[in-house]
């Protein structure tokens, strides 16, 4: 088992660049394909974007594709999600999950393990 914790949310403005993490402290965190996915208010949680454990493949959903980015370093034991050109409607929670996924999936179910969440507000 993993325990990703989620930091770096905030608010920024439309245009703006934010920078989330996601962290665990297991070792095997790092054998792990990590999703990130976001729930607005009144609104599902959908998927955001994913990275295999090698590191060597992403997805991305089409609202952030060319917008957003995810990387992994895996000696830290942490992804995080480059989110430029922000718009308002990226304001949600944003969550990291984990989980040894068939690739791609952007089914939240396929992920096991699931941090708190970090608010991410931009204002336009």
């Amino acid at each position: 088992q993993v325990q990703p914790v989620e930091s770096g949310g905030g608010l920024a403005a439309a245009g703006d660049s934010l920078r989330v993490s996601c962290a665990a402290s297991e070792r095997t965190f790092s054998t792990y394909a990590v999703g990130w996915f976001r729930q607005a208010p009144g609104k599902e949680r959908e998927f955001v974007a994913a990275i295999t454990w090698t590191n060597s493949s992403t997805d991305y959903a089409d609202a952030v594709k060319g917008r957003f980015t995810v990387s992994r370093d895996n000696a830290k034991g942490t992804v995080y999600l480059q989110m430029d050109s922000l718009k308002p409607e990226d304001t949600a929670v944003y969550y990291c999950a984990a989980g040894r996924v068939p690739w791609p999936t952007r089914n939240s179910r396929n992920y096991n393990f699931w941090g708190q969440g970090t608010q991410v507000t931009v204002s336009s």
